[in-house]
């Protein structure tokens, strides 16, 4: 799928910038920094849920803990 990204000047040229840097082409940076956005927000859901999966089995233990 085609997509166009819009970027103010500063950050065109930083992506510019960091993509010479890595040996990327800015298109490639842009891409990785996409995969890197989806893997955090999938990785901060599954704490969450993991998070909330032992608050719920240890909830006794927790409250005694926190008296």
């Amino acid at each position: 799928m085609a997509m166009t990204l819009r970027l103010r000047e500063e950050e065109q040229a930083a992506l510019r910038e960091r993509a010479a840097l890595e040996g990327a082409s800015m298109q490639e940076a842009a891409r990785r920094a996409v995969r890197e956005y989806i893997a955090r927000g999938d990785h901060r859901d599954r704490v969450a849920v993991a998070a909330e999966l032992i608050t719920q089995r240890h909830d006794d233990a927790l409250r005694r803990l926190g008296e």
